[in-house]
């Protein structure tokens, strides 16, 4: 695929649901934005703001306006995942855009949310563009147990605060299928297992692994990831459980016997294939920004 493609999701028992790539970072696959077709066309998840035109582009693609979209539903506000509400909120005068209410004023006023990325992402900052915020009247803000209108049926919001406070995951009844966000790690093609993803400040392992079972008690058939796209939920769960409290224990057992926190980083940034497949320098950086979250909750648990 190339950026801007779009391929329908066939994990799940859906016929109007596909994938957009957005080619994040210049990785493909890496950004999944997906849309829901139908009476009430939307968008789950937006990607960077960089990448707006290509999720426009691929909307026309699949027959959707940008009048036509009503909903643009961010699981939280990273700006991975929803860098290009605004832009999108400004090109589709009809959309609504439905975030969990902990992560609402982050796309009102996205400045701290701006400040924040570009100390934690690094260098990758460069392939973002500042977020334009969204007017406050175009907003809708969610706590668990809501629901999102969507073509003929709703997902249900489901709070999964481990991985950041503003963090929901949708689930899909119609679809068997949950858009996990980044619940349940980064499914990296190629990998028997998902990766972790444990990012400063917000990163909480016990929570982390709350929102595991969250999902496992919607038996969902399928997980339809933040990063590249949907896959049978077989085994994966329970994968993604042992992943991330190993991946905790490694770190803290890492900082024990060096003895110094960049040394830590070094240390796992020089294994970084090891946790996810692609380009070697975006790679690394991922799991340079994940050891640096789980080292800060280190810190906080020992407080």
């Amino acid at each position: 695929m190339a950026r801007g493609d779009v391929r329908p999701v066939t994990a799940g028992d859906t016929e109007d649901i596909y994938c957009i790539d957005t080619e994040m970072y210049g990785l493909p696959e890496y950004g999944a934005v997906y849309v829901i077709t139908g009476d009430r066309p939307a968008v789950v998840d937006t990607g960077i703001g960089a990448d707006y035109e290509a999720v426009l582009d691929a909307l026309a693609d699949l027959g959707v306006a940008p009048g036509d979209l009503e909903v643009v539903a961010p699981t939280h506000v990273h700006l991975d995942h929803a860098g290009g509400a605004g832009f999108l909120a400004r090109e589709c005068p009809n959309a609504t855009v439905y975030i969990h209410e902990q992560g609402a004023r982050h796309l009102i006023d996205p400045s701290r949310l701006w400040a924040g990325t570009k100390q934690a992402v690094g260098e990758r900052i460069v392939h973002y563009a500042e977020p334009v915020p969204v007017p406050e009247e175009r907003i809708v803000e969610l706590t668990d147990g809501d629901e999102i209108p969507v073509s003929d049926r709703s997902l249900r919001v489901h709070h999964a605060p481990g991985h950041a406070p503003h963090q929901a995951v949708y689930e899909d009844p119609a679809s068997g299928g949950v858009f996990v966000a980044d619940a349940v790690g980064i499914h990296t093609p190629g990998m028997d297992e998902p990766g972790p993803t444990s990012p400063p400040p917000n990163f909480d392992l016990e929570q982390c692994l709350e929102d595991v079972e969250t999902v496992r008690s919607l038996d969902p058939d399928a997980l339809y990831f933040g990063h590249f796209g949907g896959a049978s939920t077989d085994g994966l769960l329970d994968a993604y459980e042992r992943v991330l409290s190993e991946w905790v224990e490694d770190v803290a057992a890492a900082r024990d016997d060096l003895g110094d926190d960049e040394a830590v980083v070094e240390h796992f940034a020089d294994q970084a294939d090891s946790f996810y497949q692609g380009d070697g320098d975006m790679v690394r950086a991922e799991v340079v920004m994940n050891v640096r979250g789980a080292l800060h909750y280190l810190d906080q648990r020992e407080d």
